[in-house]
């Protein structure tokens, strides 16, 4: 039997472990601010800030937009440095917990992978296709950042549903549909005054009221199947807490929505674009949790 950790163990691993999600999702923000001040190519080049420079120069014309796209990527190090810390720490204090580890290379790689595909970003100016991509990496970053922070409240080993059969493969067409939906959210992005350059707003050459009615269409898909969910749980979970967390996914999904059709019916406000991708953050950490709490340790119980 594995040793269970100890007190302090149990006091400061769970902060580290949500430490490591508060600044994932807080890259996303600040990515954000990049993308709506206009200034993803306040830094030209990469891995250079400028040629010659890592920082930004005194002399480059970018003005703020330098010193705004510098900031971000200097948070990737300190991504780097939480993920380095948390892996440490599970190898030195929590080593029966594999899954854990695994999760946590996972990060680290990601990371790595992350600030590459960011330098292509530059490279190829801002490409929207690859600014899309750069945002869904993200978002994996995220959902595995979360499961490594509620299931770090498990035990080690095998776990099974504690809903119905359907409902449990329901949660995974709503993954799938959620994918869908912060996929077209890019695209209506790409397509719009926030694509990351102000010189150059709309990039994908798409409608933007086109690719924003099909988002929401996918949007109401997504509603449809979550109510489903949070209902499948409330009928067949076998312990108390699955129903709550399908619940608080609705909540945060209808949040996210409202504020979606506002931003579009108000011309794209920066701030309520940003409270967006906040949002759509948020939602892949409570999908994510709702997950893992519709799970409990140990093989499945004959019925």
């Amino acid at each position: 039997m594995p040793t269970p950790p100890s007190s302090t163990v149990r006091t400061w691993l769970p902060r580290l472990l949500l430490l490591n999600l508060v600044v994932e999702v807080g890259i996303v923000v600040t990515g954000g601010l990049v993308r709506l001040t206009g200034s993803g190519l306040g830094c030209p080049t990469w891995p250079e800030c400028v040629p010659g420079s890592y920082v930004p120069t005194h002399e480059q014309e970018e003005g703020i937009h330098k010193l705004i796209e510098f900031g971000n990527r200097t948070l990737t190090g300190l991504l780097g440095f939480v993920a380095l810390a948390l892996l440490i720490a599970l190898y030195r204090k929590a080593r029966e917990r594999r899954e854990l580890i695994l999760g946590t290379w996972v990060v680290m790689v990601g990371i790595a992978a992350q600030a590459i595909v960011g330098g292509i970003t530059v490279l190829t100016g801002l490409n929207p296709w690859i600014v899309a991509f750069h945002f869904m990496c993200s978002m994996a970053l995220i959902a595995v950042s979360a499961w490594l922070y509620w299931r770090w409240y498990q035990p080690p080993g095998r776990t099974h549903s504690l809903l119905h059969p359907l409902v449990a493969r329901l949660q995974w067409l709503l993954a799938a549909v959620a994918v869908v939906v912060l996929a077209l959210g890019t695209v209506v992005t790409g397509s719009g005054p926030h694509s990351g350059d102000a010189e150059t707003p709309a990039r994908t050459g798409f409608d933007p009221r086109t690719i924003s009615w099909l988002h929401a269409d996918a949007v109401m898909l997504f509603v449809g199947i979550v109510v489903a969910v949070w209902l499948g749980a409330r009928l067949t979970e076998r312990a108390s807490g699955p129903a709550r967390a399908w619940w608080l996914v609705l909540m945060v999904t209808l949040a996210q929505g409202l504020i979606g059709y506002v931003q579009y019916l108000t011309k794209l406000p920066e701030v309520l674009v940003l409270a967006h991708m906040l949002g759509a953050s948020l939602l892949v950490v409570v999908i994510v949790r709702a997950m893992v709490l519709s799970r409990a340790p140990g093989a499945a119980p004959a019925d």
